[in-house]
C-alpha cells in the first residue's frame, strides 16, 4: 500500500466486528480524555498510560473478538491515523 487512501479500506475491513470497533472507540476516547487531564493539570506521568490504554482495547477487539492481526504491526503510523479516523467518523455517526 503506498497512500492511506489505498489503506483506509484495509482498515474498515480488519475493523468489520461492531464490538471492535467499539473497543477502539472506547481505547481511543480513553486516550483523549487522559490527555486532555494530564495537559490541564500537568501530571505527565499519565501520558505513559496512553499507549496501554489505547492499544490495551483495541488489541482487546483483535485477538479476541476479530481474531485478526492488528494493523499497527505492519502499518504503524496508517494505523493511527486510522484510529483516529475512525474514532471521528463514529463520534459524528458518518461511519457506514
Amino acid at each position: 500500500m503506498k497512500s492511506f487512501a489505498e489503506f483506509w479500506p484495509f482498515y474498515l475491513k480488519e475493523h468489520s466486528n461492531p464490538t471492535n470497533r467499539r473497543l477502539h472507540f472506547v481505547g481511543t476516547l480513553l486516550v483523549h480524555l487522559i490527555l486532555i487531564y494530564s495537559l490541564a493539570t500537568q501530571q505527565w506521568m499519565l501520558l505513559t498510560a496512553l499507549p496501554i490504554l489505547g492499544y490495551g482495547f483495541a488489541w482487546v477487539g483483535h485477538f479476541i473478538i476479530e481474531k485478526n492481526r492488528p494493523a499497527t504491526f505492519t502499518h504503524p503510523l496508517w494505523s493511527l491515523a486510522g484510529d483516529f479516523k475512525m474514532f471521528y467518523l463514529m463520534l459524528f455517526g458518518k461511519l457506514k
